[in-house]
């Protein structure tokens, strides 16, 4: 469903986000993307909250950046099939989302998309936990 770990590190290159990637593996890379576009979006709000409209534009752009140039950009559509199709087009209607809220001054577009992606996010973790549980050696148990 995502592509390689060299992908997801170039797409937070790309975004400028400074954490140590490198040594991350491709599950945690796609929840530290999650939970960069996440708290992008709690700022936002906050700016919209108290009307800084410079802020809460930047926000709202650096979480878009992360979805379409992280979580969308790290798809690989190759191997996911039909469910890296479905996500690609979540992540375009998250972006549309976040596009109309920065419009509208939208807290309620801004809710919807950080929960889809709090789904998400939910969702990929526990892929990643399972992922691990199945490395383990029958000799470790």
């Amino acid at each position: 469903m995502y592509s390689t770990t060299n992908s997801a590190i170039s797409a937070y290159q790309r975004i400028g986000i400074e954490t140590s990637v490198e040594s991350a593996n491709p599950y945690k890379l796609i929840l530290m993307l999650f939970e960069g576009a996440q708290e992008a979006l709690n700022r936002a709000k906050m700016h919209m909250q108290h009307n800084e409209i410079a802020e809460k534009g930047q926000m709202i752009s650096k979480a878009i950046m992360i979805i379409d140039h992280g979580l969308k950009a790290s798809l690989d559509m190759n191997a996911g099939g039909d469910l890296a199709i479905k996500l690609q087009a979540l992540y375009d209607y998250m972006a549309h989302q976040l596009l109309v809220a920065n419009v509208q001054n939208s807290i309620e577009k801004i809710t919807e998309v950080n929960k889809l992606l709090s789904e998400l996010y939910s969702a990929w973790k526990e892929i990643g936990e399972f992922a691990e549980t199945q490395k383990e050696s029958p000799l470790d148990k």
